[in-house]
């Protein structure tokens, strides 16, 4: 097992080594995708994905990743409030549109998953959206609304993907699964609002920062896991689970010292070991010797591309393309997708690498577009004072 568990946590290092430098394009999870791949199906078969414990750690990772995902919208923050309008305007004209381009797509290339295809192109992607975002220092009054619109679309696509692919085929069971989970969470975040203020917990807090205990990464665990186990027990999906965990973390604003603690216990291990695992699953040759499931990729890209620009344009948002290109980005669901998918038996090796690779390529318009916002924020700076007018001070 150990053996095993080396050789992923080593291709997982491929991951940060490609995104490495400042003009490093690639996101980390691309290189953990390949190595996945090399070592996998695909390549030269060295990981059996599942083989025990692997699949477990696999479900573990799964529900990191969509916490780290969560853990990026605050829906109670100044700017989703301030975009929120024209946010879920841009959302409903995506979903609007991709319905047609769902049908259109299932009907032409016969995945038959139509719901599911429009869901995927509706969404966006705040774990891959909001990082650049950091990483661009993009500001201005506008940003309200490319951040508002892909909150909204995280938590929207977030609910309904798993719903498309309900293995029992009832998808009122599913519901009700994502209904006691947001319930749960719920109660959860008002009992830790009430709590943090007792002396009790505010002592346990002080002392185990001193003595090095980790008590919130403890408790944020044990908040992840029981959303998760609820999910299992009702037929629902550890994404909703994975995701609102994060948002019920958000909102009680805790220090930045568990943000580290837990991002080192998720993407440190679990999430790589995810997403290297999936790459290992995914059957590229399948996809590569499909001219059709070649199609679904592009054409899934392309249509997210399409929609999300007609949308900002809609919203009467001024740079319209380049918000749309940085809204477009999707990998997490495309990959959630395909992880479910394949684990309930609804998609074939060919279509679920189609879902990743088709989430991949938005990446590229993604970046793209986050490079135009950046330069158009540059652009917008006050010009620097002349003369013998003082600057303001900073």
């Amino acid at each position: 097992m150990f053996a095993q568990l080396t050789i992923l946590v080593l291709a997982g290092v491929a991951g940060p080594l490609l995104a490495f430098g400042r003009r490093g394009l690639i996101p980390v999870v691309i290189g953990e995708l390949v190595a996945g791949s090399v070592l996998g199906h695909t390549g030269f078969g060295v990981i059996n994905s599942a083989t025990q414990p692997l699949p477990v750690l696999s479900a573990i990772g799964f529900a990191m990743l969509m916490f780290s995902a969560g853990t990026h919208v605050d829906i109670g923050s100044p700017a989703i409030r301030q975009g929120f309008a024209r946010g879920l305007l841009a959302l409903a004209v995506v979903a609007v549109t991709a319905v047609p381009i769902g049908l259109l797509l299932d009907h032409a290339l016969g995945v038959g998953h139509p719901a599911l295809i429009a869901v995927i192109v509706t969404g966006s992607s705040a774990a891959i959206a909001f990082p650049i975002i950091e990483e661009r220092n993009l500001a201005g009054p506008n940003l309200a609304f490319l951040i508002a619109w892909v909150a909204l679309a995280d938590s929207v696509t977030v609910v309904l993907m798993p719903l498309t692919l309900a293995k029992s085929g009832n998808p009122l069971e599913a519901i009700g699964g994502d209904a006691a989970i947001i319930a749960a969470g719920t109660l959860v975040l008002l009992a830790a609002r009430r709590a943090r203020h007792q002396r009790f917990v505010q002592q346990m807090r002080g002392e185990s920062l001193q003595r090095g205990w980790a008590w919130q990464v403890r408790i944020s665990l044990v908040l992840l896991l029981g959303l998760s186990a609820i999910a299992q027990e009702t037929g629902a999906s550890t994404l909703v689970a994975g995701f609102l965990a994060g948002m019920v973390l958000v909102r009680l604003h805790e220090s930045d010292h568990l943000a580290v603690q837990f991002s080192g216990v998720a993407n440190g291990f679990f999430v790589p070991l995810f997403f290297v695992l999936l790459g290992a699953e995914l059957n590229l040759r399948a996809l590569l010797t499909s001219p059709s499931r070649i199609l679904l990729a592009i054409g899934l890209a392309a249509a997210a591309v399409v929609t999300h620009v007609i949308a900002a344009r809609v919203a009467g948002h001024e740079r319209y393309v380049a918000t749309g290109l940085a809204a477009s980005a999707q990998l997490g669901m495309p990959a959630a997708a395909a992880s479910l998918g394949l684990s309930t038996g609804l998609l074939g090796p060919a279509e679920a690498a189609a879902l990743v690779a088709g989430g991949c390529l938005t990446l590229i318009p993604a970046t793209v577009g986050s490079l135009l916002l950046a330069r158009g924020s540059k652009a917008a700076a006050p010009a620097p004072r002349t003369g013998n007018a003082p600057a303001p001070s900073n």
